[in-house]
């Protein structure tokens, strides 16, 4: 249940989307950070000169909704504070109208996770950036399900006063612009809008300004990462690892209109490697790709 301090901060009924005059927040999730403890890996993010971060609440981080109690949310909160960092986003990983699904346990993920969202966030609440599902190549034997449990996550976040991002993955039935797009217009409510990640579209060989025009006007939130082949034979990399031109990235999603956040997502391409380091990573990313952000 939302508290009177909760819904206090959205008195007025309208998504608390970024204001699209700030400047991009560079940010570097936790997701890539699953073996440290998140006191140490929100310290690491900030030293490095991070703004921003991203908690994952999926089942096997330390920052899962069921395993946060009401004091670590507050000194999250805090902590975010005092290191000068934003949480414009939690992370789930919620499939829609999946075989042997359930809609209400969808719907029970969604309220705990809008709870993390004014919790564990310092100013406007965090958003809830998921994927959504599906095996590749399904698109349309799967939509209209998809559309209709959508519909009715779309009328459980207008309640909880929360947006949900919804983002295209290469590896999944909705793989391309014109899919989230559709499902979007299928519901079409102000507390559903998408993700923008560049890596996945690459995979599909898709030009990054067309893929920009088409969902820069719907987009609250950037992951990036880089992509080494195309699919399904390709595999994610660290961003600045690959062929990806953070300047011109920069610039062209700027010329694009967005003015979010810019998170770097480390894939679990990356992060299941032997030997992988989420400090060293997040320090290499830092050292690769801030300078587009200048």
């Amino acid at each position: 249940m939302m508290t009177r301090r909760s819904l206090l901060a959205v008195a007025g009924g309208a998504p608390l989307l970024r204001a699209q005059t700030r400047p991009l927040q560079f940010g570097f999730s936790l997701y890539g950070m699953k073996t440290l403890p998140w006191r140490e890996g929100l310290g690491h993010v900030a030293r490095i000169g991070y703004k921003a971060t991203e908690l994952s609440l999926r089942p096997g981080w330390n920052t899962e909704a069921k395993l946060l109690t009401k004091s670590d949310r507050a000194e999250i909160r805090k902590r975010i504070s005092d290191l000068g960092l934003a949480l414009p986003s939690v992370m789930e990983n919620l499939g829609l109208a999946r075989p042997g699904g359930s809609v209400q346990a969808n719907l029970e993920r969604l309220k705990a996770a809008a709870e993390v969202c004014y919790e564990c966030s310092p100013k406007p609440p965090a958003l809830i950036e998921t994927t959504v599902g599906g095996r590749p190549n399904t698109w349309e034997d799967i939509k209209s399900g998809m559309a209709d449990e959508l519909a009715q996550w779309a009328k459980t976040l207008e309640q909880l006063k929360v947006v949900l991002a919804i983002k295209c993955h290469s590896k999944t039935g909705m793989s391309r612009p014109e899919y989230a797009l559709w499902l979007t217009d299928q519901v079409k409510s102000p507390w559903v809008k998408v993700v923008y990640d560049y890596s996945h579209f690459l995979a599909n060989s898709l030009d990054m300004k067309t893929t920009m025009a088409q969902m820069i006007p719907r987009a609250v939130f950037v992951h990036i990462k880089d992509t080494q082949g195309r699919a399904p034979n390709h595999r994610f990399l660290l961003p600045g690892d690959g062929d990806i031109d953070y300047k011109q990235y920069v610039a062209a999603l700027t010329a694009a209109g967005y003015r979010g956040p810019v998170v770097v997502e480390v894939s679990v391409d990356v992060f299941d490697q032997p030997g992988y380091d989420p400090v060293k990573a997040a320090q290499h990313v830092w050292d690769k790709v801030s300078p587009a952000f200048a």
